[in-house]
């Protein structure tokens, strides 16, 4: 009967837009604000998230509160000033504490590669099991978006302090749009767009995470992707990238590879549903892996380009059929499914199955 009862008062809060802890505890609604457990939004955005130690990990870019358009650049580049990098913690997924500022932009060295009139965006973190630390990297540019590096920085706890260390072009080719990568055989790899945006690039790291290699790989030449989001299963390679249209939504690519380097082949656009040649209005940034399970969750930026800080998240369990994924879309869903493998329920809509 409480089951029913709750349902039936889920179903009628849908349409009010509210928040997901609004709604009830331990319920992801995609698409809507997202608050902390001080009941603040949360600033994460572009983000990725690292399991360590029974607890996730939520790193993004802490956007400011004023959205503005760089001057003199000919594409729509609204950018805020640059806040830091943000990071949550929790152990179910959806109730997230802040753990503060992780990693501060310089405001003293207006020369600094992170300093607010810099850009930093897309961190990505995690753990080198050799070296004890915690490495963070992610994209750094400047107003135009026209510097075009990776950043790093190192930490010796997953809530910070991380001390930045140097931005870099890989292998002396531009990077922007990137994501990180660790193996199960603990190499890391960074994946970038590069080349202008046309070609991205897969390198391997040193064996502290702390510089590309010489050793990578040019993968999708002169297809314009970027926002990849990677992760394996079942010892294939799966790749989520986006078109190239500034903020402004497209269609997502899914490719597979049975080596992390490529080749990797594209089975065409995983999401399903209302919305889904447009990503559901959201652009790729990670794939999180449930720990201890078979089971992933994609995760969507949704932009709003005139007020950054108003952006949303679209999380989305992903479906398999064989080797094949799919991201179909739910008005809602519950993390404990898939941590705990609890009961599923359908509604009337086939592109909106809430999971309990």
């Amino acid at each position: 009967m409480r089951l029913k009862l709750f349902i039936h008062c889920a179903t009628l809060l849908l349409g009010l837009a509210m928040p997901c802890q609004a709604l009830a505890d331990g319920i992801i609604m995609p698409g809507m604000e997202w608050l902390d457990t001080q009941s603040r939004p949360i600033n994460a955005h572009g983000g990725g998230v690292m399991y360590h130690d029974g607890v996730y990990y939520w790193y993004g870019e802490r956007k400011s509160d004023f959205t503005y358009r760089s001057p003199g650049v000919g594409w729509d580049c609204y950018r805020t000033e640059a806040g830091g990098v943000s990071c949550y913690s929790s152990r179910d997924l959806c109730n997230w504490t802040f753990e503060g500022i992780v990693l501060e932009p310089d405001t003293v060295d207006t020369h600094s590669d992170i300093h607010p009139t810099m850009v930093i965006e897309r961190p990505k973190v995690i753990y080198n099991d050799a070296t004890g630390k915690f490495v963070m990297w992610m994209h750094i540019d400047n107003h135009n978006y026209g510097k075009a590096m990776a950043g790093v920085a190192v930490s010796d706890s997953p809530t910070g302090k991380f001390r930045f260390l140097e931005a870099i072009h890989p292998n002396e080719q531009i990077s922007r749009d990137m994501t990180l990568f660790k193996d199960d055989d603990n190499k890391a790899y960074l994946i970038y767009s590069s080349e202008d945006n046309a070609t991205l690039h897969i390198a391997l790291l040193s064996s502290d995470y702390l510089k590309p290699t010489q050793v990578y790989t040019r993968n999708f030449p002169n297809q314009f992707r970027e926002a990849p989001a990677l992760f394996k299963r079942h010892g294939k390679y799966y790749l989520v990238t986006s078109g190239c249209t500034g903020w402004d939504p497209n269609e997502a690519d899914l490719a597979i590879a049975d080596n992390i380097m490529g080749p990797y082949t594209s089975l065409g656009n995983p999401c399903r549903g209302d919305d889904a040649d447009k990503t559901f209005y959201g652009q790729s940034t990670f794939v999180i892996p449930i720990a201890g399970t078979d089971q992933y969750v994609m995760m969507f930026d949704r932009w709003n380009k005139h007020d950054l800080i108003s952006s949303r998240y679209i999380w989305l369990p992903i479906e398999f059929d064989h080797d094949t994924p799919s991201i179909p879309w739910r008005n809602m869903w519950s993390p404990s499914s898939m941590l705990n493998a609890q009961c599923t329920i359908h509604n009337d809509n086939p592109t909106a199955k809430t999971t309990f």
